[in-house]
């Protein structure tokens, strides 16, 4: 069905116009054209060259008078269709006869009607949708992500995007809105809490045990490193009177007592002691999550510390730092993010090519999305048809669309040429019948 598009606001007239854009075989046809256009004028010369041959010899016989006929309806035949075809690109002679150049003086009108043309015929949902359809959109564009070099390539692509992007943010305004998420995430979760279920979790997990081990043999090896310190200390803290070699036995039974009390608690995941510590740590844990005072007070402790000019000074460089990285890892081909990009992509390739479910999603999504362009911007296409052409200079755009169908056009001449001598011949001929 037919549409009819509301009438578009002329192009801006502030805009100087501009050459149409050259193709790369405008040399080939314009050689082609200058070789029709020789065909056409050697016909129309031919045609003169025999009708005055024929009118001079044509006192000599009857034959002559059709030679005659026919050169001359050929002339004219060549001429109009000269005239017909030059019109269309320019004045002919440089003349300026009403209703030719047609497409220089027509040239904004011709844009018109191309847009709407375009508009009408090829912006419809329902010609392009079907068009998607036979492309299997999603099935080709799999089979070409799913190749390594090709998901390689589009890697490469990704990350030029991704660099331009994060090159052109406002860095004070990123910077200012990831100090403002992380600050709002970390104030508005409650500290002791967090803390009381960390700890319960990692008791749960049975990890507490590890770092028990770790704090006993820490113990011992703290011992062991400042036994002398604690020698000295028990011989300063010792009387007088007692003899030098009591304080030795008594130093070393109390240490090796404490020695072996370390091992046998660090060795025993079931020693009371272990469970009167796990039994402490899980009561703490419980009043980190449902003691007002404990909460009330981590609260205190997390403002301080987000109030702390260093805590601020790192949160303001998260950006910084995350920019640098993501910049370098942009321009190195064998940094993590690019093999993740690759994979990514490969894996996507690979699903796009064997889900077919998927594949009916993402064409559907694709569809979706030029109908709804279609639909909301397809005025803009035309638009853009109509302003483009009414930019283009005249004479320009005349020998442009001449060098694309004018070597075609000649045959125009050529056959004018021809046919008008056959229709003068047969004029002369059927005269010749009646007159007789």
């Amino acid at each position: 069905m037919t549409t009819v598009s509301p009438p578009r606001p002329p192009a801006d007239p502030a805009l100087p116009p501009v050459p149409p854009t050259p193709a790369a075989d405008d040399f080939a046809r314009a050689r082609a054209l200058a070789s029709m256009k020789r065909i056409a004028l050697g016909l129309l010369l031919l045609a003169a060259v025999i009708y005055a041959v024929a009118r001079t010899f044509e006192d000599d016989g009857a034959a002559w008078a059709y030679v005659r006929a026919f050169a001359e309806a050929a002339m004219v035949g060549a001429l109009a269709d000269w005239f017909a075809v030059t019109a269309l690109f320019r004045h002919p002679l440089r003349l300026p006869i009403p209703h030719t150049a047609i497409i220089p003086e027509r040239k904004a009108q011709l844009g018109r009607s191309l847009g709407d043309f375009v508009e009408t015929n090829f912006m419809s949902r329902d010609v392009l949708v079907e068009r998607l359809a036979h492309a299997a959109v999603a099935r080709r564009f799999g089979e070409w992500l799913a190749e390594e070099d090709n998901a390689a390539t589009a890697a490469r692509s990704v990350a030029d995007v991704l660099r331009g992007v994060i090159e052109v943010v406002d860095d004070a305004e990123v910077q200012g809105a990831i100090e403002r998420i992380v600050e709002h995430r970390i104030r508005s979760t409650p500290a002791a809490p967090l803390l009381g279920r960390g700890i319960e979790l990692a008791m749960e997990g049975g990890h507490h045990r590890a770092l028990l081990d770790a704090i006993f043999r820490g113990l011992r090896g703290f011992l062991d490193d400042n036994r002398a310190t604690f020698r000295e200390r028990l011989q300063q803290e010792s009387p007088w009177w007692v003899p030098e070699r009591i304080d030795d036995r008594i130093f070393a039974k109390i240490a090796d007592g404490i020695d072996r009390f370390l091992v046998d608690v660090g060795g025993d995941p079931d020693h009371e002691v272990r469970r009167s510590i796990e039994r402490r740590v899980a009561a703490f844990a419980v009043q980190l999550r449902t003691d007002p005072s404990l909460v009330e007070r981590g609260e205190r402790l997390k403002d301080e510390l987000l109030d702390h000019p260093e805590m601020r000074a790192w949160i303001g460089s998260l950006w910084r730092e995350a920019k640098t990285t993501l910049i370098a890892a942009t321009h190195d081909p064998d940094s993590e993010l690019h093999r993740r990009l690759v994979s990514s992509l490969q894996r996507l390739g690979v699903r796009l090519r064997d889900d077919g479910e998927m594949r009916a999603k993402v064409d559907g999504w694709i569809a979706g999305a030029v109908g709804y362009v279609v639909d909301h911007h397809r005025r803009e296409v035309g638009r853009l048809i109509e302003s483009t052409i009414e930019r283009w200079d005249g004479d320009e755009t005349a020998r442009k669309m001449e060098l694309q169908v004018g070597r075609d056009l000649q045959f125009i001449r050529i056959n004018g040429t021809l046919v008008g001598g056959l229709a003068g011949l047969a004029i002369h001929a059927v005269s010749e019948l009646i007159l007789r």
